[in-house]
Parts: structure tokens; C-alpha cells; sequence
């Protein structure tokens, strides 16, 4: 193959990202593309996402069917399950949807607790991805959440009998937080059943109500070295619960739980990124097509009427290379380093690569390259010091 040429993105995956920008509150943490849902139009931005995916469908005539579809935000959870019926059948009379494809959506305790989630699945939803954060009544109050751990474990619990394929978010690293309070909160929320937890350490970034705080030093975030004690801790105690880390971030009781839709975005395939902000990755003649939207609600609805097709400019070959880098290094099958090398006509094997693998950072088997345990903890800067 050609340097610079590009085997079919959606032979990794071709999935859908539906972004719904809508929060109830916005959380002091979030550095997510939100509004405030108090007194939206919920339906004009409905018509302007399923308007979006009819565009889509007109600039790609040639497709294969959709294997994801993945509701996230903001609060997709707060969308009316007719909604999110009629975006599925919109996806599926468009593009078509595999035989048990996955459907997720994210959502919010309370809204599990108070919605019809046969009404949910009724729509097409077939997988769930909660928001509990915490099961410390203090850090649910610190992260501004607006539910209680009893709320949490419930919801849990409620979702598990509705969908069997659920996942469970938490953050940790959190500032003053113990290995022992933090083990005592993992256990719990390992206990409740749920076949996928993603678990976040605590991100502080500058435009959100935390940076703000930490930028008058009115919060202090965890020293480096502590996170990375409590990262290994969350790996001794997943692995022990059986749910290994299949991801930096991601664990699983069995492959058939991995999230599907985020394999694609780490092993390079193809989605279409459809609400404000969204973002997608799509193959169109060879060329890798990054497609953007605009930010505000009202922003992306105007400009779906306006434009005949997406936003989109087109990675160059050595941009390509460092994104799918970056990306499959991610999950523990690593990536496949003659995809890279095609892109950019020079071996990937270089000095820093040796160093990472006599470090036992990084391992190689034939053209494939991924992270050992050890160097999950370094990922971003394996990657970048990788990086073409």
C-alpha cells in the first residue's frame, strides 16, 4: 500500500454519536459541550438531529450498516423515549442497523429511577451508561450531582433488570481522597453487579467551575503520584472482581460487554458525530474526513438547514497516523502498527519505542503494538513520544 493511503475506516467499526447538549445542572467538573434544559425547544433540536442524519445519509450513498448507536451529552436521558424511537428508526430506514447492535444510551440515576425504561427498550435502547460518580454522600455533593447514593445503588439496580448490558461511571482521584476510602467506594460499586464500569480519575479543567476554583487555589487537585497510586489500586481491585481493565479507563466481566461503540473510535473506524459540537470520523475516497458542528443548539440548527453537507476537513496522512496512535494505544489490543506505517512510509519501530519495550512499557507481537499494564499509567506520553 501507497504511504499515505487509507485501508476503509469502516472496516474497524461504523457507528453513530448522538449528542444531546441538555443538562438539568451543570456539573462543577464538565468540561462536556452543556446547556441548561430549563426552558429549551426540545423539538426543534429533535427535527435538526434527525434533519442531520438525513444529510448524512445523502453524503454518503455508500455505507455499511450501522454495528453502534450511542446517545451521550449532556443528559440524553432526558430525551422522550418517542424521540429516541424516532431517531432509531430514522438510523435504521438511512443507513440500517446490524442485528444486535449496540444502542446506548446515557442517563442519569434519577432518570432511571423515574423513567419508563420499557418504554426505553421499546424504542430500540438496549444498553445503558450511568452516571453515579460516587457512593460517598460528601463527593456526590462536591461533583454537584443532584442524587443520593441511595438514588445510585437503586438505579443500579433498577437498570440491571431492564438491561442486562449496563455500565456504571465513576470518578475518583478526587482531592483528599484515601487508597482505603477509595477501595471501600470501588468494592460497593463492583458489588452492585453491573457488568462495565468506567472509572475516571478526576480531571480539573480551566473552564469549568473547578478550574475556576483551583485557579484561586481554592481547590487543590490530587499530586500525580497519589492518582497513580489509587489507578493501580483500581486495577488490583477490578482484576480481583473480575472485571479487568480492557482500556485506560474501561473494565469488563467479558469481551461481549466491551463497549462496542467506543472500540470503534479506538480501533480508528468510522462514526457519524450528529448534535452540537459533535464530531466524526468518516472515510469518504480514500481520504479521512474529520467533521465538526457548531456549539450552541441554536448554532447547530441554523446550520443544518443552511449546509447541504457537514463541516468537515480532511486529516492528512501524518495527522491520521498520530489519531489512530493515540487512540489504539488505548485498549489493551493495542493497534496495528502497518495501518500507521502505511499512512505515513516509514517504520514506526524507532529508539523510543525500544526503550518503552525494554522498560516493559510497551509490547510487540508481529506488526501489532499495545500498552503493558505498567504502561497504561503512561499512556499520553508513550503516545506522544511515539507519535510520527
Amino acid at each position: 500500500m501507497a504511504a499515505g493511503a487509507l485501508p476503509a475506516g469502516p472496516a474497524y467499526g461504523f457507528g453513530l454519536y448522538v449528542h444531546w447538549p441538555y443538562c438539568t445542572r451543570i456539573c462543577p467538573y464538565c468540561d462536556f459541550n452543556v446547556y441548561a434544559a430549563k426552558d429549551r425547544d426540545n423539538g426543534a433540536l429533535v427535527q435538526a438531529l434527525r434533519d442531520d442524519l438525513a444529510r448524512h445519509a445523502r453524503w454518503l450513498p455508500e455505507h455499511p450498516k450501522l454495528g453502534s448507536i450511542y446517545f451521550g451529552g449532556g443528559t440524553p436521558s432526558l430525551m422522550a423515549a418517542t424521540d429516541l424511537a424516532a431517531l432509531l428508526e430514522d438510523a435504521e430506514k438511512l443507513f440500517g442497523i446490524e442485528t444486535g447492535a449496540e444502542i446506548t444510551l446515557e442517563a442519569n440515576p434519577n432518570d432511571v429511577l423515574s423513567a419508563d425504561l420499557e418504554g426505553w427498550a421499546a424504542a430500540g435502547i438496549n444498553r445503558l451508561s450511568i452516571g453515579i460518580q460516587s457512593l460517598d454522600e460528601a463527593a456526590l455533593t462536591f461533583l454537584g450531582r443532584d442524587h443520593d447514593v441511595s438514588g445510585a445503588r437503586e438505579a443500579v439496580v433498577r437498570a440491571g433488570r431492564h438491561f442486562p448490558n449496563h455500565s456504571v461511571d465513576l470518578i475518583y482521584a478526587r482531592p483528599g481522597q484515601s487508597p482505603a476510602e477509595w477501595e471501600t467506594e470501588l468494592s460497593e460499586a463492583l458489588a452492585l453487579g453491573a457488568p462495565h464500569l468506567s472509572l475516571y480519575e478526576l480531571t480539573i479543567a480551566e473552564r469549568t467551575a473547578f478550574g475556576k476554583r483551583a485557579g484561586r487555589g481554592e481547590l487543590v487537585p490530587m499530586p500525580d503520584d497519589d492518582q497513580a497510586d489509587l489507578y493501580e489500586l483500581t486495577q488490583q481491585v477490578a482484576d480481583a472482581h473480575g472485571l479487568p481493565a480492557y482500556e485506560v479507563s474501561n473494565h469488563a466481566r467479558s469481551a461481549d460487554v466491551q463497549s462496542r461503540h467506543n472500540l470503534t473510535y479506538w480501533r480508528g473506524g468510522d462514526w457519524i458525530g450528529l448534535g452540537p459540537g459533535a464530531h466524526g470520523r468518516l472515510t469518504i475516497g480514500g481520504q479521512r474526513i474529520a467533521t465538526h458542528a457548531a456549539l450552541k443548539p441554536a448554532d447547530y440548527q441554523a446550520s443544518v438547514v443552511e449546509t447541504e453537507k457537514p463541516v468537515g476537513e480532511t486529516l492528512s496522512p501524518i495527522g491520521n497516523a498520530r489519531e489512530l496512535l493515540a487512540l489504539g494505544l488505548r485498549p489493551d489490543e493495542g493497534f496495528d502498527a502497518a495501518r500507521i506505517e502505511a499512512l505515513t512510509g516509514t517504520p514506526l519501530l524507532n529508539d523510543a519505542l525500544e526503550t518503552f519495550m525494554e522498560q516493559g512499557l510497551v509490547l510487540r507481537e508481529g506488526t501489532r503494538i499495545a500498552l503493558t499494564p505498567e504502561g497504561r499509567l503512561l499512556a499520553d506520553r508513550i503516545a506522544a513520544e511515539l507519535s510520527p
